[in-house]
């Protein structure tokens, strides 16, 4: 009856942490952000300088650096911008003698799960020259020290703050472990500020001595992951404070909400908390986390009062054997929907770099449940009955799950340099758009997916000055001379929304085709406007 209470508690616990969560966090987040659209498109040739240029991303984004590089190699600030929803409108600087050549349009914004994503795209005015240099190489010094960083803010989230719960809660009494604990949380709390310092520089994409600038905090703080450090502080000075002061009165309180504040930590970024739908992954990535810190911190101190104190520590291990069981359900629970959720397609686990992470720490898990297994149903009743033998092998399996669950946190850290999946192919499914205006008419054209395969398309089309144009015909002609394929001719239908579409038409290859539209005005009136679009991988 004693354990079945336990099991009960631990439940009830999770479930009110996990409302906590849900409704007092920071605001709604999306997905990875992924540029789907560019005015001028990438490639393009334009007979005179633009007067602004855009860049669409397939959610909001926060701009951080915005550069254009001219043809003689000279970078200019573009600070001159607006946000219009997913859209980003840059006024586009005077250009002395019209700038003839090869520009390069460099961006670097930070998605609202917290990582900042970049990347640029060449556009040539009257006719392209030699590109300048503005490919972004990767910092493998930066993203190291990022790895190794969130790896120690992680180890002392889990295991410290999880090791003063344990300590708190499931000894008698007894502090075996607390020591531990405590260092590991004060790893956690070097780690933590230098982690938002990273973090700026990452979004920034500038080096590491750039580290002490103040414009570098500023940026980091202004992530979500931001939220992330702030949380994790508080939680990390909680957790020292449990062990600091009486154990009943002040100490299980504090070791409680440190707990919950390690979940908490979690959910406020990152990929999995930025999923939607919002009110069922940020519950997850908080009963993910709270799990993960409450079974891998009660490691270290079951496996010391074991080796220190013997059959003594017989009730630390019956209590944690007992709660134990539902808080791995819940776990394994919110682990399975949170990668049903990221990875969406089967395929993906292989096919991503993300997914193949995900395979990893999953191989790491099995080790990890099966030899967890092993000690509860092979070796856990024999420790209890006082054998010397079961409770060696049990302190030597203790530290092998130790070994373990820090490989695991090297490749959860791993995540922060891939986009998930589910951001993947909602990149994937946004339309291909271009803008086609000459003085007789004009066209706004959409391709839905913007990818090769099998598409839907829309077309509005204008006159030459934005009015009406009430075409009797409207057909669509896709055409790219360079990969041998011919003109591709599809007549378009109206169903009464005032968009001409065309369904059912196959894209065979990407990459820049010739968009023509043949709009028949009247039986002797026939315009003919044509421009290029892009069509993804």
């Amino acid at each position: 009856m004693r354990d079945l209470h336990l099991r009960l508690r631990a439940v009830l616990l999770f479930l009110a942490l996990a409302l906590a969560a849900a409704f007092g966090l920071p605001g709604a987040a999306f997905a990875h952000a992924a540029l789907v659209a560019t005015e001028p498109a990438d490639g393009a040739v334009v007979a005179e300088s633009p007067k602004q240029f855009s860049l669409t991303f397939s959610e909001p984004v926060s701009p951080l650096v915005l550069t254009l590089v001219r043809p003689d190699g000279t970078p200019v600030a573009l600070s001159s911008f607006r946000l219009d929803r997913q859209t980003i409108v840059i006024d586009a600087p005077q250009e002395p003698g019209g700038g003839l050549g090869t520009h390069v349009l460099s961006w670097r914004v930070t998605s609202a799960d917290g990582h900042p994503v970049g990347g640029s795209i060449l556009f040539s005015i009257g006719a392209p020259s030699a590109a300048p240099a503005a490919t972004e190489a990767v910092d493998w010094w930066l993203r190291g020290a990022i790895w190794l960083v969130r790896t120690a803010l992680y180890a002392g989230l889990f295991l410290g703050i999880g090791g003063a719960f344990a300590v708190a809660w499931l000894e008698d009494g007894k502090r075996d472990g607390a020591r531990f604990a405590g260092w590991l949380m004060l790893l956690g709390l070097a780690a933590a500020p230098v982690a938002l310092g990273l973090q700026g520089l990452d979004a920034l994409g500038a080096p590491l001595s750039h580290f002490a600038e103040p414009v570098v905090w500023r940026t980091g703080a202004g992530t979500t992951y931001g939220w992330t450090v702030l949380i994790a502080v508080v939680s990390l000075v909680l957790g020292l404070a449990s062990l600091a002061l009486p154990r009943k009165r002040s100490g299980r309180p504090l070791s409680l909400l440190a707990l919950a504040g390690v979940g908490a930590a979690l959910a406020a970024s990152g990929h999995a908390s930025a999923a939607e739908p919002q009110w069922l992954t940020r519950p997850m990535v908080f009963l993910h986390g709270a799990g993960i810190a409450f079974w891998t911190g009660a490691l270290m101190p079951l496996g010391l009062a074991l080796g220190r104190r013997g059959v003594e520590a017989k009730s630390m291990l019956m209590r944690f054997s007992a709660a134990i069981l539902p808080v791995v359900g819940v776990l394994v629970l919110a682990g399975v929907v949170l990668a049903v959720i990221q990875v969406q397609a089967p395929a993906a686990l292989v096919g991503t770099a993300y997914g193949r992470l995900l395979l990893a720490k999953l191989a790491l898990l099995a080790v990890l449940f099966t030899l967890a297994a092993l000690n509860r149903w092979r070796l856990t009743r024999p420790v209890e009955a006082g054998q010397q033998a079961a409770r060696t092998r049990l302190v030597r399996a203790i530290g092998a799950e130790l070994v373990l669950v820090l490989a695991v946190f090297g490749v959860v850290a791993g995540w922060r340099f891939t986009p998930p999946p589910r951001a993947l192919a909602i990149a994937a499914a946004q339309p291909a758009t271009t803008h086609i205006h000459t003085l007789k008419a004009m066209a706004d054209l959409s391709v839905t997916p913007g990818h090769a395969g099998p598409v839907s398309v829309s077309i509005v089309v204008m006159t030459g000055d934005f009015g009406p144009l009430p075409a009797k015909e409207v057909t669509l002609v896709l055409s790219k001379p360079e990969s041998g394929i011919g003109p591709l001719k599809r007549p378009a239908r109206m169903p009464g929304d005032g968009t001409w579409r065309v369904d059912d038409l196959v894209i065979p290859v990407p990459g820049r085709w010739t968009a023509r539209l043949d709009i028949l005005v009247s039986d002797f009136d026939m315009v003919q406007i044509e421009g290029p679009i892009d069509i993804r991988p």
